[in-house]
């Protein structure tokens, strides 16, 4: 092989290494979950909707001027029977404009393997639950649903979600002003001070 050939030969190699590895990176960027994008005007939780226990699509807009505890929940967890004083904070609050939305979800121990209707069946036969629970999404992970996108990335409360029934408390005005760690029990005098502070606050 003469030296024009030999020249050219490694040219070609370098040149395949780089589209080769430009097209590995661009693959990468690809699969780079996209920003959840919110108005700038706009109170950022309620751009989202999801279907509850039943498919039905709740826009989250429903509970503007509401304050809210969001969770997300389990049916075999050590922390499941907080069901019950989610049950309670929902009953001794809801006349005041205080709402609690579960969102069950299998990211944790797979302590929550059932289908929806299994959900439902499990949560209003041994708790009675009242409150809004919605279907099953993923609150972790590279499934994560946009609403915990926003809650775990670009909430003033950033942090993953550790472990099930981690709560999120939010104003009337959609915005988010308390996070609780998942061993916390709903009824702790933590939260009920901040959610009477929050039903005071118009």
């Amino acid at each position: 092989m003469n030296g024009r050939c030999r020249n050219l030969a490694l040219w070609l190699t370098v040149a395949g290494t780089y589209m080769v590895a430009t097209s590995m990176a661009c693959v990468g960027m690809a699969a780079e979950r996209p920003r959840v994008v919110i108005p700038a005007n706009a109170a950022p939780l309620y751009q989202f909707s999801l279907p509850d226990i039943d498919g039905r699509m709740v826009a989250l807009e429903q509970f503007k001027g509401k304050v809210l505890l969001l969770v997300n929940t389990a049916s075999m967890c050590g922390n499941t029977p907080q069901y019950a004083g989610l049950q309670e904070m929902y009953e001794r609050y809801h006349d005041r404009g205080f709402e609690v939305l579960a969102f069950p979800a299998n990211n944790f121990g797979h302590q929550e393997p059932g289908t929806n209707t299994e959900i439902k069946s499990f949560c209003y036969t041994k708790y009675s639950l009242t409150f809004p629970l919605f279907s099953k999404i993923s609150v972790a992970g590279q499934d994560q649903h946009p609403l915990y996108r926003y809650l775990t990335e670009q909430s003033p409360f950033r942090g993953r979600v550790t472990w099930n029934f981690q709560k999120y408390l939010v104003d009337r005005g959609g915005r988010v002003i308390g996070k609780y760690d998942p061993g916390l029990n709903p009824l702790s005098p933590q939260i009920i001070a901040d959610i009477e502070r929050a039903l005071s606050s118009r």
